[in-house]
């Protein structure tokens, strides 16, 4: 397996330390795969092999955000002769399966030393692939198949198949990052856009008990699971935020309460930052999206962290998500029914320009820091991974 370099590519002197993190990355991402594996680094490139079936090989190195192409191969030495009847047996297999009317062979020479250059290894293999394969022709315009072959030292490596990978920075390349999980389709869709720019990512979800069923707690537990499969897997903060909803309707918020409660989240988020490592906060807002997301809003939200607030769709509209949502595997738990804690104590119209001064003139009729404290205080930590049970 090929599995091709995406910005990796690009980072010249430190290149070195993003590979290193790709394939640890790589090794998470192949425990349990039921055989031995290895992972051998060519110039831009890692190849992947192991005792495991090809389909499983391919899944999981799919997952893995750094490579942008993924490449199912066959290895043989690099001598002329050998690699002119694999060329030859791959494609006469592939016709047997389905019939090629044309095909086009694409060289790359890594050991400069193989006696054919690339375009004459190409006219080559072409030739001897039309005497050898009855049928197809060569076309170079808008083959059937194209036929890449790339030359090392030692090891040649042939592939008709070209899968996309997830390109991107590696997980843990650009730090660490607690995202706000709801169990909407945006932000486990935020968190897997933040990943593919090199965030590892923790989740902290808000529900509304002791006021709303724990229905949203197993969407976000599934979501997180769901988006670990992309990274070394994440933890999950549990909150319960229904009691601190309530103290801010009774001091008073009225239209400012959707606004004032996104604050108070924003706020416990950053105190839990300082204890899972984050420096960053990562929500699934998008500008305009609802009433609580205009620009005006957004500011506000804003002004109650330290921390850089990330917001990776921000100019994207709901449908560009929901579709993403497909690709990513987070779609069908985001559909689920359940009961979230945003419309918990909503006022019948929300504020969509809330002012600061309101804000605050809400929230210091509340210890805002004794508020905190016990949301935090009350923190269920939860380890999503592929096989643990649902929450209790």
């Amino acid at each position: 397996m090929l599995l091709k370099h995406g910005e990796v590519f690009l980072k010249g002197r430190n290149r070195r330390r993003f590979t290193e993190r790709l394939h640890d990355n790589l090794r998470t991402a192949l425990r349990g795969v039921g055989g031995s594996t290895w992972i051998k680094t060519a110039q831009n490139v890692t190849v992947l092999g192991g005792q495991v079936p090809r389909e499983v090989l391919v899944e999981r190195a799919r997952r893995v955000v750094g490579f942008n192409a993924v490449e199912p191969a066959v290895r043989v030495p690099s001598d002329l002769d050998g690699i002119t009847r694999a060329a030859g047996d791959l494609l006469g297999a592939l016709h047997a399966e389905r019939p090629i009317r044309g095909f086009a062979v694409r060289v790359k020479r890594r050991d400069k030393g193989f006696p054919l250059t690339s375009s004459r290894m190409e006219a080559y293999l072409g030739g001897r692939v039309l005497r050898a394969v009855a049928g197809p022709s060569v076309d170079l315009t808008a083959p059937d198949v194209t036929l890449t072959v790339e030359i090392d030292r030692k090891e040649t490596y042939l592939s008709c198949e070209r899968l996309p990978g997830l390109s991107g920075l590696p997980v843990g390349s650009s730090g660490r990052a607690l995202v706000l999980l709801s169990g909407g389709y945006d932000s486990p869709v935020a968190a897997h856009r933040a990943m593919r720019r090199g965030l590892a990512c923790d989740f902290v979800h808000f529900n509304g008990a002791p006021y709303t069923n724990p229905s949203s707690v197993y969407k976000a537990y599934a979501l997180a699971r769901e988006l670990n499969r992309y990274q070394p897997p994440g933890d999950l903060h549990v909150i319960a935020l229904g009691k601190a909803q309530k103290q801010l309707a009774v001091a008073g918020a009225g239209r400012l309460q959707v606004v004032a409660q996104r604050r108070l989240m924003i706020r416990t988020a950053t105190a839990l930052a300082t204890t899972t490592g984050a420096h960053a906060l990562v929500t699934g807002d998008s500008l305009g999206q609802v009433a609580s997301q205009t620009l005006a809003n957004l500011t506000a939200v804003d002004d109650a962290t330290t921390l850089p607030l990330l917001r990776p769709l921000l100019a994207w509209d709901k449908q560009e998500i929901i579709d993403e949502a497909r690709t990513i595997g987070t779609a069908g738990i985001s559909v689920l029914p359940d009961e979230d804690c945003c419309g918990l104590l909503a006022p019948p119209r929300v504020s969509t320009r809330a002012g600061l001064p309101q804000l605050h003139s809400v929230e210091r009729r509340l210890d805002l820091d004794d508020v905190v404290e016990t949301l935090l205080a009350s923190a269920r930590l939860m380890h999503p991974g592929e096989d643990d049970p649902a929450p209790a």
